[in-house]
């Protein structure tokens, strides 16, 4: 259980905090001179029943606000306090602000110094406050008057602490922890503090630590100021690291990772709640969890929006940022991640800020937020996975029902695979038509001659499934629809039948069949050509050709030498058929060009046999 506390500068709330747990969250030595919290602070408040509540005090001046700001990330609940003396002042409103359009935790309210004022002016500060709270959402808080100093009003403001539970945390999310203390310890090294927003971490678990870009091991934890040997979403935790780092290589804002994220982001899509009118490609401060940065941001359309980076951020899916003015005055707006990479073209479309709408109604829903996603187009399913923090087996839980096509790391969606396989099977339809000549084409070339833009692996293994399903045929490496079949007309079919009838079982060249038929040697090369395409004859070499059958007998021949344990050569094949030298090299480099052999000196080796391994 953590919980923050919010309100303007010296309302009390250190020294409320200190009356609760005994413990003093001013830790630095200028925030001890100067008597106000200047950076983030820490207490913790051990319950009988073995629980410790965590406190996170944050500074309340106006300057301070970004280190405000690091602390409000992965809370359960908020105390506001609030000074009956002053009332609600600038940064009350500020911090009530920031805290709604950070998440907006449950809230509870310290109506402090009630001891310097009338009741009448605790009655007016509470029911301002509960107009100003109501306005902003929180409809039924709970006040406590409060006086240091008076133990019954302390005591039952811990009572309603203490019986707070925190809010849930969902299972299979992975582990991430945004550094906001990088502190080393003498005999044990580095040590890194944050909150954890989500998943488990073991003594001995590797970490990816964005900082430095490196693997490190936790050697120790502690969550909730108490050894452990596993920490979870929802605690404050620190970590004593091993391995090849440096503290000074680590900031505030670095991340804690289980495994190396995918790429940081530079430009997003949000969804946007904006306290004023923002302009196109405004510079903002940007704040996310422990980090500050600048960029600009390009409002799309109603309550949507693009940002621009000036450096890269390690975001997911419906993580907050919150946008301020470049000299930090106020608070511009708040931001949940809608995308994480935005496309360079089309973001204005229709179609394209309606999808987004739908992503930001359904933004705590995963299975919705998946479905919505494979949609769009081909996802990776290790940035799929990391944008919504989703451990691998939670994701795959999620997948099974929607049945997406998977080839590696891609994923497309079961609706948008069968529109895909469609349109492979139309361009196949019309390459048919206007190739009336050709058996088909290659997989390789079907993939550019229908989606060249998408994925290739995704698309072989659309054609893969439809050669599964028979709606495309293979025939000798060439793909076609079933039924196709390169056939000779009328006027080929009759040449073709001459021509059948007077070759032999030797190896001829075009010129000559022509001048033996008689016919111009155009016409006849074409009808060959349309022969070896329908299987009839082969072309050892171009313009001559064998009987198919023929050169079955030849391979056969090498598949024999194999068996006997010796490779094919030139002379030995010339003279086991009676040919010329030159046609029987012929042959042999058919072969070699064909994939059948592989020649290695004079030798022609059958590619599958142990000759060729050895």
């Amino acid at each position: 259980m953590i919980i923050v506390t919010a309100g303007h500068v010296d309302h009390g709330k250190t020294a409320l905090l200190r009356a609760i747990t005994g413990q003093d969250a001013d830790r630095l030595p200028e925030e001890k001179r100067r008597g106000m919290t200047i950076d983030l602070g820490y207490a913790y408040w051990p319950q009988p029943d073995g629980r410790t509540i965590g406190f996170i005090d944050v500074p309340g001046h106006e300057k301070f606000l970004a280190n405000m700001l690091s602390g409000t990330g992965g809370v359960d609940h908020a105390l506001l306090v609030v000074a009956c003396d002053d009332g609600i002042m600038a940064q009350t409103r500020e911090h009530l602000q920031l805290l709604r359009l950070s998440g907006q935790p449950a809230l509870s309210v310290a109506l402090s110094k009630a001891d310097r004022v009338s009741p009448a002016r605790v009655n007016e500060v509470r029911q301002q406050l509960a107009v100003l709270l109501s306005t902003l959402g929180w409809q039924t808080p709970t006040f406590f008057s409060t006086d240091v100093q008076d133990a019954a009003s302390i005591a039952a403001l811990k009572q309603h602490l203490a019986a707070l539970t925190p809010a849930p945390r969902e299972a299979g999310r992975r582990f991430r922890l945004a550094v906001d203390r990088v502190f080393t310890v003498k005999g044990s090294g580095v040590v890194v503090t944050g909150t954890a927003l989500s998943g488990e971490v073991r003594t001995g678990d590797s970490l990816w630590l964005t900082g430095c870009g490196n693997a490190v091991r936790v050697r120790g934890l502690h969550a909730q100021n108490h050894p452990v040997d596993t920490a979870r979403g929802g605690q404050r935790v620190a970590l004593n690291l091993a391995g090849d780092i440096d503290k000074t290589a680590i900031a505030r804002g670095d991340w804690l990772l289980d495994s190396p994220p995918p790429e940081p982001v530079h430009r997003v899509l949000v969804s946007l709640t904006a306290l004023q009118p923002l302009q196109s490609w405004q510079s903002v401060q940007i704040h996310h969890a422990a980090r500050r940065l600048t960029g600009r941001v390009s409002p799309l359309a109603d309550g949507l929006a693009e940002l621009a980076l000036d450096e890269p951020l390690w975001l997911a899916d419906n993580d907050a940022l919150i946008l301020r003015d470049p000299g930090a005055k106020q608070t511009l707006a708040g931001c949940r991640v809608l995308q994480l990479f935005s496309p360079a073209r089309g973001k204005r479309q229709p179609t394209f800020l309606h999808w987004l709408t739908m992503l930001a109604a359904q933004r705590d829903d995963d299975a919705a937020i998946v479905s919505l996603t494979l949609a769009r187009g081909p996802q990776r399913l290790s940035t799929l996975g990391w944008a919504r923090q989703l451990t691998p087996p939670q994701l795959d839980a999620l997948l099974i029902p929607l049945a997406p096509l998977r080839a590696g790391d891609w994923l497309l969606g079961a609706p948008l695979a069968e529109r895909w396989q469609q349109q492979i099977l139309e361009t196949l339809a019309q390459w048919h038509e206007r190739h009336p000549d050709e058996r088909g084409v290659g997989r390789a070339r079907l993939c550019r001659m229908t989606l060249p833009a998408q994925p290739e692996a995704l698309v072989l293994a659309l054609i893969d499934s439809l050669l599964a399903s028979q709606a495309l045929i293979n025939s000798r490496g060439l793909l076609h629809l079933p039924g196709f079949m390169v056939q000779f007309d009328a006027q080929e079919q009759a040449l073709w039948q001459r021509v059948d009838g007077w070759l032999d079982d030797q190896a001829w060249w075009v010129r000559d069949v022509a001048q033996a038929l008689a016919v111009e040697e155009s016409v006849m090369r074409a009808l060959l050509r349309k022969a070896a395409r329908l299987g009839h004859l082969t072309a050892i070499v171009n313009d001559r050709y064998y009987r198919s059958a023929r050169v079955q007998i030849f391979a056969d021949l090498i598949r024999e030498r194999d068996r006997e344990g010796a490779a094919t050569i030139a002379a030995d094949f010339r003279d086991r058929l009676g040919i010329g030298r030159k046609l029987a090299v012929q042959i042999l480099e058919f072969f070699d060009r064909s994939g059948f052999t592989r020649r290695r000196g004079n030798a022609h080796l059958l590619r599958d046999s142990g000759l060729f391994q050895a």
